[in-house]
């Protein structure tokens, strides 16, 4: 059951990312180069394609135990892309047909079938909360890449990371609290993965 799920869900994630790599270079206004680097600078992308590539290796692997800790990371990650979606990006524009179900699949489903993987698969009594530390890694060097690059192109993927817009103190403040949230969503996470293993 565990690898034709992953199987189901991994194919669902590449087929957004496909999707949306296509809208990306069909609709750019820069150059093809350009137009491939802003796509690989969205978290959204990142994280989708770190669930879709966890998951296709699974579907495919021989051995189906590992290491536990790494789904509950992956799944933080997606669940943050989601939320931040859906409660400060969603109203910042309006996507129509192919756009709009990528968009969806993206921001939505995906977050939603690896919440439910993980439920189902992660092998929850072995978290340990000093993981955390090491799940902070990925997107605080996000970040610094990203305010980096920015730097230079002025090409910023979200608005509450534009230091044109905002300066890089507000930015540093806005991300201080994506990484408190990052933080108090691991630690429930893994709650909640004790709580479900001992019952």
């Amino acid at each position: 059951m565990k690898k034709t799920t992953a199987l189901i869900f991994c194919l669902i994630g590449w087929f957004s990312l496909i999707g949306q790599y296509y809208l990306t270079i069909e609709n750019r206004t820069t150059s093809i180069l350009e137009a491939n680097f802003r796509f690989f600078t969205y978290f959204t992308i990142l994280t989708n394609i770190i669930v879709s590539v966890y998951l296709t290796i699974l579907a495919f692997k021989n051995k189906s135990n590992e290491k536990s800790g790494i789904l509950t990371a992956i799944t933080v990650y997606i669940t943050i892309v989601g939320f931040i979606y859906q409660i400060i990006l969603r109203g910042t524009w309006n996507p129509t047909g192919f756009q709009r179900l990528i968009d969806e699949m993206l921001h939505s489903v995906m977050p939603v079938l690896t919440i439910i993987f993980w439920y189902l698969f992660e092998n929850k009594a072995d978290l340990k909360y000093s993981q955390i530390l090491k799940w902070t890694i990925f997107p605080i060097l996000y970040l610094i890449v990203i305010l980096i690059r920015g730097s230079f192109s002025g090409f910023y993927p979200y608005p509450f990371v534009d230091v044109g817009s905002f300066g890089l103190m507000k930015v540093l403040i806005n991300s201080l609290w994506i990484t408190v949230f990052f933080i108090g969503l691991s630690l429930l996470y893994i709650k909640i993965g004790k709580l479900i293993s001992k019952s």
